[in-house]
């Protein structure tokens, strides 16, 4: 029997408890692409730091469309 692994992964890091990202790791190589959280908008050093929710979010949904392309082509 064949299982299909994802060649597209979705890690959580979390340097202190509720502050982090989401690194989407393509297995080409490629290389990885970030959504960064904090779930404190008062820590929020960048305007482009999103809440955990959001970010998960996000990074499922590019691993989803980088993982269907791949299955296409």
């Amino acid at each position: 029997m064949h299982m299909h692994t994802s060649r597209i992964r979705v890690i959580k890091h979390e340097a202190i408890p509720g502050c982090g990202s989401f690194e989407v790791r393509f297995h080409n190589g490629r290389p990885s692409q970030y959504f960064y959280w904090d779930d404190l908008p008062s820590r929020r050093l960048w305007p482009e730091t999103l809440d955990r929710e959001t970010a998960l979010e996000q990074a499922k949904a590019l691993a989803r469309g980088a993982e269907s392309r791949l299955r296409e082509g």
